[in-house]
């Protein structure tokens, strides 16, 4: 059964997703907050550079209209500044866009995998089969919710520098009860133990007769 609070759009996805005779284990949403790990980092990082931009944005203009002697192209040197602030106003965003999505989010693990709907302008669902969940691990806060990670994405940016991701359950309650739950899915999942068969000695052999002296 889909947890009653996720909204009707994400129960519809949810529901598209499902395979026949697929059913549901357990269900749920992302505790609602606006200063998640990633967002409060966005927007520490946010807060010098749009100072900065700023505050070079209005020494340019200022310094533009003590040099120019009417309008030239110089005089548009300050506006090189506006996209620099709005990138800084978009990282100041960071914490409210990380709420609007956790709105937008859903957790889902049936008899047979786990999937998550990550939202935003569009949805990203990742299913994990049980072979897949063997290797998570659990980050747990003192009221009981916290986080399952399933996987460590790795990526390297356009720079060449190695950036990751930890792709799972984030934020959700009794993340104890959660981790349970995925760690009877992957004991379903196949055994792979590798079985060495003892193999005839194939070495080819020379048989001498006895020689009688």
């Amino acid at each position: 059964m889909i947890d009653s609070s996720i909204p009707k759009n994400l129960k519809d996805q949810i529901r598209r997703e499902l395979e026949i005779g697929e059913s549901i284990v357990w269900s749920g949403m992302p505790i609602r907050r606006f200063f998640t790990p990633a967002a409060t980092a966005t927007f520490l990082f946010g807060i010098p550079w749009t100072a900065f931009a700023i505050f070079w944005t209005i020494g340019a203009g200022i310094g533009t209209l003590f040099t120019s002697n009417g309008f030239s192209l110089f005089s548009l040197f300050p506006l090189f500044g506006i996209p620099f602030v709005l990138i800084g106003l978009g990282m100041l965003s960071a914490p409210l866009a990380a709420y609007k999505k956790s709105g937008k989010t859903a957790y889902v693990i049936t008899d047979r995998r786990a999937i998550t709907f990550e939202g935003g302008s569009s949805t990203v669902v990742r299913s994990y089969p049980p072979e897949k969940l063997r290797d998570i691990y659990r980050s747990e806060k003192r009221n009981g919710s916290g986080d399952v990670i399933i996987k460590l994405h790795a990526w390297r940016d356009s720079d060449g520098d190695k950036s990751t991701q930890e792709l799972g359950f984030h934020g959700v309650h009794d993340v104890r009860k959660v981790e349970s739950l995925l760690k009877k899915l992957a004991a379903r999942a196949p055994q792979t133990a590798t079985r060495i068969d003892r193999v005839p000695d194939q070495t080819p052999q020379r048989i001498y007769p006895n020689v009688l002296n």
